[in-house]
């Protein structure tokens, strides 16, 4: 596991975050624009101020699907875009429920967890929400 202090690279620091259970992405410092996938510019500006804040975690499904694997693989999941509440949006998936009751506009929660062997950022529905 890599320390992000050691790590070298935006990916490289996005994947030793999350091995520590974080969620980050970046924003830069002149826009105020928050950036998703980790990157060394700001798309549009090229402003290269980028740094690591926690976001706040929530936003809403704008997208899902449901992908079919025999029950024996894994069964089915769903694989779904997320609009973070910062802005940027993720591609993910949405746990904890059926992925056929994953449906666009609910309000999700970001969480880091295992999938296949390394940490990854899941969702999970906001209680309450509808």
């Amino acid at each position: 596991m890599t320390d992000v202090a050691e790590a070298t690279g935006p990916e490289a620091q996005y994947r030793a975050y999350l091995a520590e259970g974080r969620f980050m992405i970046q924003k830069s410092r002149s826009s105020g624009q928050y950036v998703f996938y980790p990157r060394v510019a700001e798309p549009g500006t090229g402003a290269r101020d980028l740094e690591w804040v926690a976001p706040s975690g929530l936003g809403r499904v704008c997208a899902t699907t449901v992908t079919r694997q025999r029950p024996e693989t894994g069964g089915d999941y769903n694989i779904a875009m997320v609009d973070l509440d910062e802005g940027p949006r993720v591609l993910s998936r949405v746990t904890g429920m059926a992925p056929e009751e994953v449906t666009i506009g609910l309000r999700v929660e970001a969480y880091v967890d295992d999938l296949d062997g390394a940490p990854a950022v899941l969702f999970r529905k906001v209680e309450g929400a509808q």
